[in-house]
């Protein structure tokens, strides 16, 4: 679950980390109000669940009230990757001399935690190392024993942080891996932190929670707002899509399968539209569900479904691909492999679907479905 800037900022204040005042606004007057507050100047943020808002026009410094009221104007209801501009986050303007970079992240090669730090803030961390990796610094943290102060220690030294700045920058690394491990958190990322005459201040907030933890959160289960493409569709039903730049839609049950099932296809010389993973005790509605989806990509120019039924039962696949067929208007062809419980008896359900092709293995069926795509 991603949450808003200004839910993160909440959250950082509780914590002891330094954020500049700012207000959230969901119309016209109230941005002009706000900004009236800041004596005329402020920094306008679209609140989005996505990134590359600056890039995209999501992120104004204004100068005046009257100019507020004009960005705002143009920056509500307009869209940034799908994701329309409900509210704006109105924010004082900061004299910023520099601006770093510093989070905390799941490090699933490593099997643990990563704090990250980088004087070279206010871009992508993939930027940043892509082209200055030496300014790239990072704390492996084991998480059976936590963050050690020696390990914040080393850090500002090696990437030679003015010694006045160091408690500050402990503090707040400090202060990030609490977040990160009480709120169960993916990600908690500060980009840009940023240093001012009076210490370190963040200009940006970004926490991920762990979905699978927030049963034990529920003050930040009423914080949870879906996004409104596609991936926020998939989201709410309880599955994960991914949308890319293919033409070939990928439907499986796994996600090893559907990353399995993706290879395949460019091996075969072919491009995923998408990562649809229905999780692995998919049901007849979920199935349905699934494909309504995909439909609705009009880069997607054939679909392969790719289902191993363990606890998935290939029955119920084929029900809600039978519904599905009933009840949308399907114009591209599918290829659908089943494998495993109740194999048989799905294929039995399929066999009278003439739009739809059965192959026995996930090779067959990427091979097809790259052939098939670029028939249409």
């Amino acid at each position: 679950m991603k949450l808003y800037e200004f839910q993160a900022k909440q959250i950082f204040t509780k914590y002891g980390i330094k954020v500049p005042k700012g207000s959230i606004a969901e119309s016209v007057d109230e941005v002009r109000r706000f900004v009236e507050e800041f004596g005329g100047k402020a920094v306008l943020k679209a609140q989005v669940l996505v990134g590359g808002r600056g890039k995209a026009g999501g992120i104004k410094i204004v100068n005046s009230v009257e100019e507020a009221g004009e960005i705002a104007r143009e920056m509500l209801g307009k869209s940034i990757k799908e994701e329309v501009i409900r509210k704006i986050y109105v924010e004082e303007l900061v004299d910023v001399k520099e601006e770093w970079y510093l989070s905390v992240t799941l490090d699933r090669v490593e099997k643990s935690f990563s704090l990250i730090f980088s004087p070279l803030g206010g871009v992508d961390i993939e930027e940043i190392a892509l082209k200055s990796p030496e300014n790239i610094f990072r704390i492996k943290i084991d998480p059976r024993w936590g963050l050690w102060d020696y390990q914040l220690r080393e850090l500002v030294w090696r990437a030679k942080v003015r010694q006045d700045l160091w408690r500050d920058l402990i503090t707040t690394a400090k202060a990030i891996y609490r977040i990160f491990i009480e709120k169960e958190a993916e990600l908690v990322e500060i980009n840009p932190l940023g240093v001012t005459e009076k210490g370190l201040i963040a200009l940006d907030a970004k926490i991920t929670i762990d979905d699978n933890a927030l049963f034990r959160h529920k003050e930040l289960e009423t914080l949870r707002t879906f996004s409104e493409g596609l991936e926020g569709v998939a989201e709410r039903e309880g599955m994960n899509y991914v949308k890319l730049d293919g033409n070939i839609g990928v439907i499986a049950n796994g996600a090893g399968m559907a990353m399995a099932t993706m290879d395949l296809i460019y091996l075969e010389g072919g491009k995923p539209a998408n990562f649809l993973d229905i999780g692995g005790g998919a049901s007849a509605e979920m199935m349905k569900k699934a494909l309504e989806i995909l439909t609705k990509d009009e880069n997607v120019k054939a679909i392969f479904i790719n289902i191993f039924g363990g606890i998935t039962r290939c029955d119920e696949v084929a029900k809600g691909l039978l519904k599905a067929f009933g009840e949308l208007d399907i114009k591209v062809p599918v290829v659908v492999r089943l494998s495993g419980t109740n194999e048989d008896e799905g294929k039995k359900i399929l066999q009278n679907l003439k739009t739809i092709e059965i192959v026995e293995t996930m090779e067959e069926g990427a091979k097809k479905v790259v052939e098939v795509a670029r028939w249409q």
